[in-house]
């Protein structure tokens, strides 16, 4: 049974998909967290303004799965309960390949990495989110988390992402983000009060989609 929720936490019911709207293709977003004593802050970047989606808009490194993606070597892989809870909604060779997506967009986005080839094991899988039916451009994109511990580099801008800048919560409040953006924040905001969270496989995945949240 799928309980929809309102972005504000309401409970709200999803209209259907129309027959014309584009198939969303995978993807995945990374968010760093640096665990600060006093308060953590998360990296993001300015998109540039020459993309068609999203343009001039803040958000976390990420981007479309490869195919390449799919095959691609990895030191370590995801965790199992990383796995089994991305597999609810996508083949074990698409949690393989979103996995691999959030690393490789990480370096080519903002020059950090998590090795060559990438080191999946601290990767938490926090939530989903499908851009609207409307958009001509639509993503399912996988966020995941990592801590900066694991990360290696100094962010950098590119051709894809300008002003990459450590952000704490309160002060992500006052960037131009997108409104799938700032119900993402909200769901991180609730897993580091509470970080071992989705440690466990079985723990239901929040999704967004049609700008209610559900769970899978």
């Amino acid at each position: 049974m799928r309980v929809h929720f309102g972005v504000n936490g309401s409970m709200a019911t999803s209209p259907a998909l129309p027959e014309s709207a584009p198939a969303p293709r995978p993807a995945a977003s990374l968010i760093v967290v640096r665990m600060a004593a006093d308060e953590p802050t998360v990296l993001m970047a300015r998109r540039s303004a020459h993309h068609r989606f999203m343009p001039n808009v803040m958000v976390f490194p990420g981007g479309a799965v490869d195919p390449a993606d799919h095959h691609a070597p990895v030191a370590t892989p995801l965790r199992p309960p990383v796995r089994a809870r991305l597999e609810r909604s996508a083949s074990p060779g698409l949690a393989h390949a979103l996995g691999v997506a959030a690393a490789r967009e990480l370096a080519e986005e903002v020059g950090l990495s998590l090795g060559a080839p990438p080191c999946l094991e601290h990767l938490e899988y926090l939530c989903r989110a499908i851009t609207p039916p409307e958009s001509r451009t639509r993503f399912d994109a996988r966020f995941f988390i990592v801590d900066a511990t694991w990360v290696h580099g100094t962010p950098q801008a590119s051709a894809e992402l300008e002003d990459p800048a450590w952000f704490t919560l309160a002060q992500t409040d006052t960037l131009a983000l997108a409104s799938a953006t700032r119900a993402v924040l909200g769901q991180l905001r609730r897993w580091l009060a509470s970080p071992t969270l989705n440690q466990d496989g079985g723990v239901a995945v929040p999704v967004l989609q049609d700008r209610v949240w559900s769970v899978e």
